[in-house]
């Protein structure tokens, strides 16, 4: 039936709506033209960070982590990780169906990509992970899929090799079946926004310049003093992201970060492993002194960090047990009569009050009439039988001190303790 007539057939538009709608579903099923994608199967290890990876590239459409390459073992996560299908050389793989679009993503670059972020030279495992259920494989579609995979990996082992691995255990072979994971597997990164992405690749490219250009890092700056490294993801690691937007983006305080990725650690001494992103270790003179794998929240990070920097000391209890400064304290002697400047948090480095709003109240705690915009949050304190107001740092989340209503002229009084801060002078014409 013509459009034309389906016009005039249906006087009232909720019915044409629905018949056009159904027509446009079918042509679009019936029509292979309009279906521009390709699928292949990998393998590469724990399939949760294969799965964002390659979810992340363009041109990718979908990606969903699943078993094949089984036989006589069911294709179920409780199956294939029991004790005696560990190293069954019939275990189901854990893989990932990747959906492309061939006119976005060559499957040449989507398998070049796929060997550069796990280790193909390890047999039947990745990492920490053992196990014939994280081998290594491609399973292809059709000759040309097997053709262009085994091409991909003749050009990928000179790299290797330059490099100093072995040979390459990668199994190309046809698809038989997939099967689809578990729906809590699907996504499973996504949906935990705690935890890290286990990266097991190389650092081997086939784009020569990047390898180069990462060769290049000098890590003798941090073999001096205290220094926060970041073991960041060469591909996307949602954790990671989450840790720079919610950490790292705000922090300015004095122990220098870096980020590396985990072949640009030479020369440091370090005891935590470095195949998970992020990881954050405390480095002092060039050897570790905490290390943590995986994502951690603003609390937890400062809580390290203040433990780091601060170590049992008057500051620690005040910033973390809520303690508070002892009246007319050494630090108090010092920032009363400061220059004109900033006092900032002693660790995150943001700044929270401006001696512009500082003043004399002869209790013995620095006081200001107000902090500096979005600096601070206010917590109700009822302890001690008293209703007060708490005052935090924002960034850090350290306590600070209280406010009460009894400023000059009518305005509030910020009383703060003077040892979670540090002061900056202000820079002249600013």
């Amino acid at each position: 039936m013509s459009l034309l007539r389906l016009f005039r057939t249906f006087s009232k538009t909720s019915a044409l709506v629905a018949i056009l709608a159904q027509f446009s579903v079918q042509a679009d099923s019936s029509m292979p033209a309009t279906l521009h994608t390709e699928t292949i199967v990998v393998g590469a290890g724990c399939f949760w960070g294969v799965e964002k990876r390659f979810e992340a590239m363009p041109g990718v459409i979908n990606a969903v982590s699943g078993y094949a390459d089984g036989n006589g073992v069911a294709p179920t996560y409780s199956a294939i990780t029991q004790r005696a299908n560990k190293m069954n050389p019939n275990n189901h793989a854990e893989v990932v169906q990747i959906s492309f679009n061939p006119a976005q993503i060559s499957l040449t670059t989507v398998l070049q990509r796929y060997f550069e972020m796990h280790d193909p030279t390890q047999l039947n495992r990745q990492g920490n992970d053992v196990g014939t259920q994280y081998r290594s494989t491609i399973l292809t579609n059709s000759q040309e899929q097997f053709d262009i995979a085994q091409q991909v990996k003749v050009q990928y082992q000179p790299l290797l090799s330059k490099a100093g691995y072995g040979e390459i255990t990668t199994k190309i072979k046809p698809l038989q079946q997939f099967f689809p994971a578990e729906q809590y597997h699907q996504d499973y990164i996504a949906n935990n926004p705690n935890g890290y992405c286990p990266d097991h690749s190389t650092g081997v490219r086939f784009e020569p310049a990047v390898k180069t250009q990462l060769a290049k890092v000098d890590n003798n700056a941090l073999k001096n003093g205290k220094h926060i490294l970041v073991i960041d993801s060469e591909s996307y690691c949602p954790y990671c992201e989450k840790f720079k937007a919610d950490v790292t983006s705000k922090y300015n305080g004095d122990i220098p970060l870096h980020f590396r990725y985990a072949n640009q650690l030479k020369g440091l001494t370090l005891k935590t492993a470095t195949w998970a992103t992020p990881t954050i270790i405390l480095l002092e003179n060039g050897k570790e002194v905490f290390g943590r794998q995986g994502y951690l929240a603003p609390e937890q990070f400062y809580l390290l960090l203040g433990k780091f920097k601060l170590g049992d000391s008057e500051a620690f209890n005040v910033a973390f047990d809520e303690g508070t400064d002892g009246r007319f304290c050494q630090q108090y002697e010092i920032f009363k009569n400061t220059p004109e400047g900033v006092f900032i948090d002693k660790l995150s480095g943001a700044a929270l009050f401006d001696t512009k709003d500082r003043f004399d109240s002869g209790t013995g705690w620095l006081s200001f009439t107000k902090p500096v915009a979005d600096a601070v949050i206010e917590k109700p304190d009822n302890r001690y039988g008293m209703r007060r107001t708490e005052i935090r740092a924002k960034v850090s989340g350290i306590h600070l001190g209280h406010v009460f209503n009894d400023g000059p002229g009518g305005l509030p009084r910020y009383c703060i303790n003077a040892t979670v801060l540090d002061f900056v002078p202000r820079q002249q014409g600013s």
